[in-house]
């Protein structure tokens, strides 16, 4: 009886296609749940960052507030408090928390 099932599912006559459309939706799903989301953060992130100018009050990834005083190629010259400037990297500046600096409190 067992030799009968196991031949059974080894002839397998149908078509092979329809054997990966699970794993092809699986690679949908996570295209369209995962990665594609992850991209368009990252884009938007990017933008903001390019469009930050002198003037702008930020707040960095480890939470350091400032000001910005001088916009370079790849880096920020930030003055914090107490008149101290800082130099950090363009990437370094959090889109998340820096939007929550101009928002009015509830």
């Amino acid at each position: 009886m067992i030799n009968t099932l196991l031949m059974a599912g080894a002839q397998g006559g149908g078509n092979p296609i329809t054997q990966f459309i699970p794993l092809i939706l699986i690679i949908v799903v996570f295209y369209f749940f995962m990665i594609r989301p992850q991209l368009k953060k990252s884009k938007d992130q990017k933008k903001f960052r390019e469009n930050i100018a002198k003037g702008d009050k930020i707040v960095t990834i480890g939470g350091i507030h400032g000001k910005i005083v001088e916009v370079q190629e790849k880096t920020f010259l930030i003055e914090v408090e107490g008149g101290h400037k800082l130099k950090i990297e363009k990437s370094a500046v959090s889109m998340d928390s820096s939007s929550l600096i101009g928002a009015e409190p509830k």
